[in-house]
């Protein structure tokens, strides 16, 4: 196990009804407030008026940045970011996934930052000092951003997706209550699955310490719990254990705490999708699931180790040599990503082998950016996605 500090600084508020009490966690932290929300099925479904009657029963003035889409704008984050400094804004409250939650944290650092733009965050130009406090009603599991400091934005003239991070996006506050997830629908119910497994996987494969058998037996613990709950939830949308599981499951699945110990590493699965979601639109989970299978079958050529350890553990494979017991373990997940309705290569996204250069070109920046444009490189990641277009 290599030396670490962990440490976060997010308070859970958790349950059925807890939603209840946003008024109250809010007001402590300011009256005047950006409530940030998605395309509008909240206001469907009736939560995001019962949201703002609560804040507004307290005190509170409510300024809305609302219409945020799957994969976030950078325009859009500026709109937040002018509405926020115009309104005198004291703290912002997300409503919605992690879209909406890494929208919310954008404009909280944006709104504090004395010059430049908020994409210099992105970009390594700018690092993160401040931000405005942040609290978190998720509706959806998947992204963990309701705990942690991470955020993801696109550039929607560069066509870049890049990654930020620092500990004062911690969210102060971030209240999970299942009951409002029970309308995500069965494809997107899927995609936070995957997501969230793939977040436990990532460290699992890519931390350089040599003995972790504390946290690979987490994650593994985690990845089952996590499986289990998303069919179930799939079958029972309603099904307030499961939707508990997996609220609570996607959460621990990147709040730092199963990688704390493995050593330094990074997303590379997450590194190559960003430039699949931003140039194909496709929905980060979904694009998840069709890069994972082959980017552990790149892997487990010349690292078969580890890729044979969790087709072991999670899917019970024995009695074959390293190398088919990893691609047994990779060929059941597949089986298991196709069972709940998600893509199991490139080909079942539309993706052809011609998309690879601009694929790879693209996820470079991200790359270079985190200091790993060497061993992914154009000619490794076309050599990944090569793996994942096998049907």
């Amino acid at each position: 196990m290599d030396n670490f500090e962990y440490q976060n600084s997010t308070c859970i508020v958790f349950g059925k009804g807890e939603v209840s009490k946003v008024g109250k966690v809010v007001r402590p932290l300011g009256s005047n407030i950006l409530l940030v929300t998605g395309q509008g099925s909240l206001k469907k479904s009736g939560l995001y008026q019962r949201i703002r009657s609560l804040l507004e029963e307290e005190g509170i003035t409510v300024v809305d940045l609302d219409r945020v889409q799957s994969n976030p704008l950078l325009s859009r984050t500026r709109d937040g970011i002018k509405m926020a400094r115009n309104h005198g804004i004291q703290a912002v409250l997300a409503l919605g996934g992690g879209s909406v939650m890494d929208t919310a944290k954008a404009v909280a650092v944006g709104a504090v930052m004395e010059q430049g733009d908020v994409w210099d965050f992105f970009t390594k130009e700018r690092t993160i000092e401040k931000a405005l406090p942040v609290v978190t009603v998720p509706t959806l599991a998947a992204s963990g951003s309701e705990m942690n400091g991470f955020m993801v934005l696109t550039d929607e003239k560069s066509k870049h997706k890049l990654a930020a991070g620092s500990p004062h996006l911690y969210p102060k506050f971030s209240i999970l209550d299942p009951t409002t997830t029970y309308t995500v629908p069965a494809d997107y119910t899927a995609y936070g699955g995957v997501d969230a497994v793939c977040h436990l996987l990532e460290p699992y494969f890519n931390g350089p310490a040599p003995n972790t058998p504390l946290q690979d037996r987490m994650a593994e613990g985690l990845i089952r719990t996590i499986m289990d709950a998303t069919e179930t939830c799939i079958k029972d949308p309603e099904d307030y254990e499961a939707r508990a599981t997996m609220m609570w499951a996607s959460s621990l699945a990147l709040c730092g705490l199963t990688k704390a110990g493995v050593g330094h590493h990074h997303f590379p699965v997450h590194l190559i999708e960003h430039a699949v979601s931003v140039l194909f639109s496709v929905a980060h989970g979904a694009g998840l699931a069709a890069l994972l299978p082959g980017w552990m079958s790149w892997r487990a050529h010349d690292h078969p180790k580890k890729p044979a350890q969790f087709g072991e553990r999670i899917w019970g494979i024995s009695g074959k040599d390293l190398s088919e017991k990893a691609e047994a373990g990779i060929d059941a997940l597949r089986s298991w990503f196709d069972s709940i309705g998600c893509p199991k290569s490139l080909s079942d996204i539309g993706i052809r082998n011609e998309d690879h250069e601009r694929l790879a070109e693209n996820a470079m920046l991200q790359a270079k950016i985190w200091g790993i444009s060497n061993t992914y490189s154009v000619e490794n990641i076309k050599a990944v996605l090569a793996h994942c277009q096998i049907q």
